[in-house]
């Protein structure tokens, strides 16, 4: 899925080049192009769908060479995950019907890929032998974060349990009162099924969605396929596949895994993530840094800056846009560029 814009990571994210395109972290590989080379050695390139509004079209095909035009899928109009994976879904049905799928955001960090791998290769075994099952990877929590959602089952154990409840982005209180319980994971995003399990999932819970995509099995897999999305898209249930369909269902599992996750999708998670100099500031770009602490300051190439006085903020520049906030407050980007 690589189809959104990433607007809590603005300005370096922006509608013309969004954070699943980018080298946030310096590593010398964009999100995109991290994912993809993560799941390589379980996936051939040629069984890899990628899911992207029809503007990033030729930016997934420049970052990822192996995959033929014909492997990404392209949305007209942003309509949340539950559209994005039943358009995948029943493409794949036109292609594979008996497949397993993992469904995975293309712009998260994982630090530890040979766990990443094992815990994947468990999950597909797992919903292989069970087709009537949706699962999704929980993350074990090193902090009580309240930018994520919670996975909740009845019983710590090794392996892959069934899930409780899933839980909304908590306050900070109730972040710490999950973390100290034991029983609540992050909610990573990640999902593996069989299309049995997640086609009727689709047609239980989300029933005028299915119908919609039914009208078009025909198309799928031919050169008719875009023209139907592009009629249909917009008549889809704007709504994520977590409120779709996992809170609705009864089959679902999870396994709490560790293999150095984040979402990145904040500028405090890529602080985080950063390296930091001797007063904890992460710094990217030519600035002078004077008196200023717990800070990240992310300047264009290009450009300079002299930061000074500062105290867990940000300063961004980028694409002739500047932000100035206090970190703490970063949840609130979003809507402040809704505003421009």
């Amino acid at each position: 899925m690589a189809g959104g814009i990433g607007s809590r990571f603005w300005p370096l994210s922006k509608n013309n080049y969004p954070k699943q395109f980018l080298d946030v972290l310096g590593t010398g590989k964009s999100f995109i192009r991290a994912t993809f080379e993560r799941f390589l050695p379980l996936v051939p390139a040629g069984h890899f769908l990628v899911v992207t509004n029809a503007a990033y079209k030729h930016l997934v095909l420049e970052q990822l060479p192996e995959l033929k035009a014909d492997q990404v899928l392209c949305e007209p109009m942003r309509r949340n995950t539950a559209p994005c994976i039943a358009y995948a879904t029943w493409h794949i049905l036109s292609q594979c019907p008996e497949a397993s799928v993992t469904v995975t955001p293309a712009d998260h960090l994982v630090t530890n890929e040979r766990e990443f791998q094992r815990v994947i290769g468990q999950g597909l075994d797992f919903v292989e032998g069970r087709r009537d099952t949706l699962m999704t990877i929980g993350i074990k929590p090193s902090r009580p974060e309240t930018g994520y959602g919670y996975i909740e089952v009845d019983n710590v154990q090794e392996g892959i349990v069934p899930v409780k409840n899933f839980k909304e982005k908590p306050d900070l209180e109730t972040a710490k009162r999950f973390v100290a319980d034991g029983r609540y994971f992050w909610n990573s995003g990640i999902f593996l099924w069989s299309t049995d399990a997640i086609m009727a999932a689709f047609r239980q819970h989300l029933p005028d969605m299915a119908a919609l995509f039914d009208e078009g099995r025909a198309d799928f897999g031919t050169d008719r396929e875009q023209e139907f999305i592009n009629r249909q898209f917009e008549r889809c249930e704007n709504i994520s596949i977590d409120y779709g369909v996992m809170e609705r269902s009864q089959s679902r599992y999870t396994v709490a895994a560790d293999f150095g996750w984040s979402d990145i999708g904040t500028w405090g998670s890529l602080y985080t993530h950063a390296a930091h100099d001797d007063a904890a500031n992460a710094v990217n770009g030519k600035a002078v840094i004077v008196d200023t602490r717990d800070s990240v300051v992310n300047i264009e190439p290009g450009y300079e800056a002299i930061v000074q006085g500062l105290d867990h903020c940000l300063v961004a520049l980028r694409d002739h846009s500047l932000l100035v906030c206090r970190l703490d407050d970063e949840q609130q980007i979003k809507h402040w560029v809704e505003k421009l």
